[in-house]
């Protein structure tokens, strides 16, 4: 069977989605090393912990050379406004971890996600963000919990809105979910 060549996609924002161990920080990674030769790891991840400081490190020596990292565990929206510009690939990783950070730090977290969105439609150079989805599983079973799912969902939906286009990731294989036709269907 031949192969058939997919048609390019060109997108100055992209939202990588993927549940846990899926592959899309790998994919996210690999999309930016295509797209500049300067790229910027944007690390919303703190090392609260021996385990956490050990997948920093790993995430690092992953990335290898040609990488900046900068950390930035809360004020996202204004470290991604303040870093992208033309010529430099902007990857952050991720939103799940800033959002619980956002949580823990008492922020105002439906204000923050909104100054998100509001930066993301006005970047000056190429962005991906990571993040997971965690809306598939079970309804978690403390208020903590269910309060971050939603704000999760909510992150993710606001941020596939600002995006130019939205990859999901999963068992390492990526799909494009945005922009994408929506289906035709008729109930009747």
């Amino acid at each position: 069977m031949p192969m058939v060549e997919p048609d390019v996609v060109s997108a100055r924002s992209l939202l990588v989605l993927g549940g846990a161990r899926s592959g899309k920080s790998a994919y996210a990674q690999r999309l930016a090393e295509s797209a500049a030769p300067e790229r910027l790891y944007l690390a919303t991840a703190h090392a609260g912990d021996a385990e956490m400081a050990a997948r920093i490190a790993r995430h690092r020596a992953d990335r290898g050379a040609g990488w900046t990292t900068l950390e930035e565990p809360l004020n996202l929206a204004e470290a991604l406004s303040a870093e992208t510009q033309p010529g430099r690939a902007v990857l952050v990783d991720c939103l799940t971890l800033w959002i619980s950070n956002l949580m823990f730090a008492g922020r105002d977290v439906e204000a923050e996600i909104a100054r998100l969105g509001q930066v993301i439609f006005a970047l000056e150079g190429p962005a991906i963000i990571v993040s997971n989805e965690v809306g598939l599983g079970l309804v978690p079973e403390t208020r903590l919990g269910r309060d971050f799912r939603d704000a999760q969902g909510w992150a993710n939906r606001e941020v596939a809105r600002a995006c130019d286009a939205v990859v999901l990731v999963a068992a390492g294989l990526p799909t494009l979910i945005k922009p994408a036709a929506p289906p035709a269907l008729s109930l009747g």
